[in-house]
């Protein structure tokens, strides 16, 4: 008998990997899909096919639809027609999905076939594709179970698969988000992890290489993200597309920068009067910073991996509230000691005074810093964004209007 074919939700697949190695170094499969069709034009069809294979399903969609016409008929050839086609029902899916990463499924077979049977159309099937588990369907196309290729070949040939399947599979939905796709499987290691949809139709295949390698891109975007560079923006990227993706975010910088300066702006009588608090702006600014982009770093970090839920956000906020306080406090002394120097080599009167002020001001600035930390990626992942995107811009506007606000704020009072 031969394999089975289920539901087009769940057309034909196989967990695969290249069944040769890679001839094209991944280097030459890093750019942008316009640039990597015109570097794959010059290959052959096989080649190409096989490259299409390493790329991520929406890349490799996008770049099969840029090849020529009649290059494509060549593929055709070489690469299952089921690709195309789960590649196009991948677009259904949100990005950042399980969905969006799956390949066709192949080695499915029927819980009455004999291990005899899938052995004969097995051999035809390894020729194209690389198999490592069986898929085992009912008659509706719900998965059952699989088989791992070392029990099949230890099995009798007259055994049923339903005899040697294994039934309790841990599979994936199209719908789960990759970054907790891979808590899922971080102790499992599989090669390859089925799909299934709400009604257990196999949807496609994951490879977990494609899965840590999402992760991977995650985790290395989250450091531009945070500036407001785009998750899509590489080293290769063409140079306006790159301004496309940077220049907005500037300008919101830019208007966020505005709101700093008319903090100052407001107790400008009060640096006229006391000219050496200029010289402690831009320290408390860069010291209250750094305490905040230290606690999102940490906050972004266990979003990541799950660490963080209702449970434990009052657990975190405190504890970094805590750390940015006794830091500032810290660095407080540090800064107070040099105003009290440099009033005192200016002759001012209140160069005590002026001292407190600075260490009060950089204590309470840290201390804040280290909320906006914990608080900015947890607004904006409650408003449905992503936790990381631009966060470091909202984070210098509120360290800067803290840093530079409480500081004048509390010179004016005190002072004058």
């Amino acid at each position: 008998m031969s394999s089975i074919t289920i539901h087009p939700s769940a057309k034909q697949v196989n967990e695969s990997v290249s069944p040769a190695p890679d001839a094209i170094s991944k280097s030459c499969l890093s750019g942008e899909p316009d640039e990597i069709a015109t570097f794959l034009s010059d290959e052959s069809p096989s080649e190409i096919s096989r490259a299409l294979k390493q790329l991520i399903p929406d890349q490799a969609a996008i770049v099969y639809s840029l090849l020529p016409e009649k290059t494509r008929d060549e593929i055709a050839q070489h690469l299952d027609s089921r690709y195309p086609e789960q590649w196009a029902h991948n677009s259904t899916y949100p990005e950042d999905t399980v969905g969006r990463l799956m390949d066709p499924p192949f080695g499915l077979y029927h819980l009455d076939q004999t291990v005899g049977e899938v052995l004969q159309t097995l051999k035809q099937q390894l020729k194209r594709e690389f198999i490592t588990y069986l898929y085992i369907v009912d008659t509706t196309g719900h998965l059952q179970g699989l088989v791992v290729m070392r029990d099949l070949l230890f099995a009798e040939s007259t055994q049923q698969l339903r005899e040697v399947m294994t039934s309790d599979i841990f599979a994936l939905t199209p719908e789960t988000p990759v970054m907790e796709a891979m808590r899922g499987v971080a102790a499992r290691h599989y090669p390859v992890y089925p799909v299934i949809d709400s009604n257990r139709q196999l949807c496609g295949l994951v490879r977990g290489s494609r899965l840590f390698q999402a992760q991977a891109f995650e985790i290395s975007a989250q450091a531009g993200t945070m500036v407001g560079v785009e998750k899509g923006e590489r080293s290769t990227t063409h140079f306006f597309q790159s301004l496309r993706y940077r220049h907005p975010w500037l300008q919101l910088n830019l208007l966020t920068a505005f709101i700093a300066g008319a903090i100052v702006n407001l107790f400008q009588d009060t640096i006229n009067q006391v000219v050496v608090l200029a010289a402690f702006l831009p320290i408390l600014a860069g010291q209250s910073g750094n305490t905040g982009c230290q606690s999102l770093a940490i906050t972004l970090r266990g979003l990541t991996l799950g660490e963080i839920d209702q449970s434990r956000f009052s657990h975190i906020l405190i504890k970094e509230a805590l750390l940015g306080l006794l830091n500032g406090a810290l660095v407080g002394i540090t800064a107070g000691l040099a105003m009290l120097f440099l009033a005192h080599a200016q002759g001012h009167t209140h160069a005590l005074l002026l001292a407190t002020i600075v260490f009060m001001a950089m204590t309470a600035s840290c201390c804040i810093s280290g909320l906006s930390g914990v608080l900015v990626p947890l607004a904006l992942r409650r408003i449905g964004a992503d936790p990381a995107t631009a966060s470091g811009i909202f984070l210098t506007t509120a360290t800067d209007v803290a840093s530079m606000g409480l500081l004048l704020a509390l010179a004016t009072v005190i002072l004058l």
